[in-house]
């Protein structure tokens, strides 16, 4: 990918469409390295990195986690806040 050249994704449609000021930084995708790679990356901390976790409960329904790169959730107690039987990836 260009380093010149933005994806055009919807945030990006977004951000030019309010005419959010936005600075891209590029860097070379590793399978697997998660928030710790991007944080090296960035040069930032892993817990200022933060990451969105898709999930969804035994009934299907959707379940999105925003959450810093530096911790962990536990579908187990997330399942027992929200009172439902099972929280899956």
């Amino acid at each position: 990918m260009s380093k010149e050249k933005t994806p055009v994704t919807p945030a990006v449609r977004m951000l030019r469409r309010e005419q959010v000021g936005f600075t891209d930084h590029f860097y070379e995708y590793v399978e697997h390295g998660g928030t710790p790679v991007s944080a090296r990356e960035l040069g930032v901390e892993e817990h200022t990195v933060v990451k969105t976790l898709v999930m969804e409960d035994e009934r299907k329904n959707p379940l999105l986690v925003l959450m810093h790169g530096d911790r962990e959730v536990s579908t187990k107690e997330l399942a027992r806040l929200l009172k439902v039987k099972t929280i899956t990836p």
